[in-house]
């Protein structure tokens, strides 16, 4: 744990907490309130996370960057202000020196959270789905997956995007030497959908397990990340052929309107979302909470045993 990045601004909850050692803290992304839900949703959405984390036990610290500073821990206001924001920068690690050179607003990817959690100290991270490999574009590869091969924090997610080429995914992610840990599930989930058919690497079915495995790879200083993989929950999630026909007519939409790069995913989210009425952003919004719960359970679990040990 280090507070010795001066370009790093602390809420005080956040600081006191990372000082103190006396509160887990869990780290969250804000591209979800600036590109990745439609306002009012992004707003509602961010809040019910840090609250699902506060339930949890620990402190919730939204990531983003503010007229070129690197903020850990949101305020309530400053999540409605960048809500409203209409010059924010989507920060991957490659944005993140030029954000905050032009002193512009920011905010981060799962690879730029993951960076920033690092320096900041904090060892769990809580989103949706994590980037990967495109459907059709074995090339166009996400960040996301590189960082996690590179930077130690554990992230909670619900899988890759299920708009993404799963399997693939999963073959850089053993490239990458990236440990994937189901949370009671022995296959990986698929974002909108509980399950598919892809292995993964271990399965466990207590926080204080997974909490254990983050702590190992600490002490063996491993130098790269964890993946957390929790299903939706049950009430809230899609059918696997619902979903696909859904992701399969967006995604051909995409292509023939000749979008690529970081433009593919927005695209396709969005269209998801309106040609099943709405039930995959239901999911969506459903996960993200579920998630940030867990990680705050797993948070809090890493620090006592950090304490006992």
């Amino acid at each position: 744990m280090t507070l010795s990045y001066a370009h790093l601004t602390y809420s005080d909850v956040v600081r006191d907490a990372l000082t103190s050692g006396d509160r887990a803290v869990v780290a969250l992304e804000s591209t979800l309130i600036t590109h990745g839900l439609p306002y009012p949703a992004n707003v509602d959405t961010a809040m019910a996370m840090e609250q699902a984390v506060l339930d949890a036990g620990a402190v919730p610290a939204t990531i983003a960057i503010l007229s070129g500073q690197i903020t850990i821990g949101l305020s309530e206001a400053q999540i409605r202000a960048l809500a409203a924001a209409t010059d924010v920068r989507k920060c991957s690690r490659r944005d993140l020196a030029i954000a905050i050179a032009r002193a512009e607003n920011g905010a981060t990817t799962v690879a730029a959270t993951m960076i920033l959690a690092h320096q900041a100290g904090i060892r769990v991270f809580a989103t949706g789905g994590i980037g990967g490999v495109h459907r059709g574009q074995p090339f166009d590869v996400s960040a996301d997956l590189i960082e996690l091969g590179r930077t130690p924090v554990a992230v909670v997610c619900s899988g890759a995007k299920s708009i993404l080429d799963l399997p693939l995914t999963l073959e850089v992610l053993e490239t990458q030497g990236v440990p994937i840990i189901g949370y009671q599930t022995d296959r990986l989930p698929a974002f909108y959908t509980r399950t598919t058919d892809l292995p993964i690497d271990v399965r466990v079915d207590s926080i204080h397990d997974a909490a254990r495995i983050i702590d190992a790879a600490g002490k063996l200083g491993a130098a790269h990340g964890l993946l957390i993989a929790v299903p939706v929950p049950e009430d809230d999630a899609m059918t696997a052929d619902d979903a696909e026909r859904a992701i399969q007519q967006a995604t051909n939409e995409a292509h023939a309107h000749g979008l690529n790069g970081a433009r593919v995913t927005p695209y396709v989210l969005s269209r998801v979302a309106e040609i099943t009425d709405g039930r995959s952003r239901t999911a969506n919004t459903a996960l993200l909470i579920n998630n940030a719960y867990v990680a705050g359970q797993i948070a809090e679990a890493l620090r006592l045993i950090q304490r006992a040990g």
